[in-house]
């Protein structure tokens, strides 16, 4: 017995030794207890499901794997694009192939400056969400910076039963970026794979997504060339759909001027608005889109006309 108690006490004395308090098996689990329960607290709340019929577009934001309702999408209707016609066919027959089910591709939209690529994006999807309300067709805006965060991105909504077109403009990528990886994994060539309810379009002033200057210093200075080369400029192969943007005419550009000033009834019309508009492109140096939007916009403010989109509607009833 007396060995037995000594024996006893040895371990007590080990087991103190350890950091354990000797025969208190329940007081350890209820300090395990505190202590998951401590971590449970501080741990960060998991965000909740979006609920994507709160809006029709939303913005990612990557920090908090949350995306925010656009109430009011900043857009132009389909009709006041001018002097795209090809390529806006092209585009809202491969997103209307996309709202039904069928196969269609992921878009590079590239070109000149102000000639109406990320607003035929939005008027693409406002047009086929209109006309397939069934299809749920959503469209969510991801910054250039936000590009590695893809895969979360598409975790949140690769189960949702909405379709989604994911939305990158003015996306481009310097010397020492790699995200583009991210975007390529999404693109094509992922154990997953882009989800089937998602599309992606982005825009860009560069055909390969980069400058030209960027490419031949990768040729020049790679051990393989080729290689280097390839790895960059077939990213924009992952985009089935390859959609030029290219700089207007005289006649293109006052075919946007007249039909804005149409749409908004500005009372002005005939040589006055030729010449006026000619020569605001001329100061500018350059004519575009945009710069015709530019132009009619300081017109209409001149003389008391609103262009936002509710009063244009009053104006024309």
């Amino acid at each position: 017995m007396a060995r037995s108690r000594s024996r006893t006490k040895a371990t007590d004395k080990v087991a103190s030794r350890r950091g354990r308090h000797p025969r208190s098996g329940a007081g350890n689990g209820r300090a395990l207890d505190r202590i998951t329960d401590a971590l449970e607290r501080l741990a960060p709340t998991p965000p909740p499901a979006p609920d994507f019929s709160a809006a029709e577009a939303f913005v990612w934001h990557p920090e908090g794997r949350r995306l925010t309702a656009v109430r009011r999408v900043n857009r132009v209707e389909m009709s006041l694009l001018k002097g795209i016609d090809q390529v806006r066919d092209l585009l809202v027959e491969n997103t209307e192939r996309f709202a039904r089910g069928l196969p269609a591709n992921n878009a590079l939209l590239w070109g000149a400056r102000g000639m109406g690529k990320s607003s035929l994006v939005k008027a693409a999807h406002a047009a086929i969400g209109a006309a397939h309300p069934d299809a749920g067709l959503k469209l969510i805006e991801i910054h250039r910076e936000d590009i590695e965060s893809l895969p979360e991105l598409m975790a949140l909504v690769r189960d949702a039963s909405q379709r989604f077109i994911v939305f990158c403009d003015d996306l481009s990528f310097d010397a020492e970026d790699t995200s583009y990886k991210s975007l390529k994994t999404m693109l094509e060539g992922g154990i997953e794979g882009r989800p089937d309810n998602v599309i992606f379009y982005a825009t860009s002033n560069r055909r390969h997504l980069m400058a030209r200057d960027m490419v031949e210093n990768e040729r020049s200075s790679a051990i393989n060339p080729g290689d280097a080369v390839e790895e960059k400029v077939s990213l924009s192969d992952r985009f089935g759909l390859w959609l030029g943007f290219h700089r207007c005419s005289q006649d293109e550009y006052l075919a946007m001027v007249e039909g804005y000033v149409a749409h908004y009834r500005v009372p002005l019309a005939g040589v006055e608005l030729r010449r006026e508009a000619l020569e605001w492109a001329t100061t500018r140096g350059a004519r575009s889109g945009r710069v015709a939007w530019q132009y009619v916009q300081d017109l209409a403010g001149k003389l008391g006309v609103r262009t936002d989109d509710r009063q244009s509607s009053a104006n024309r009833k």
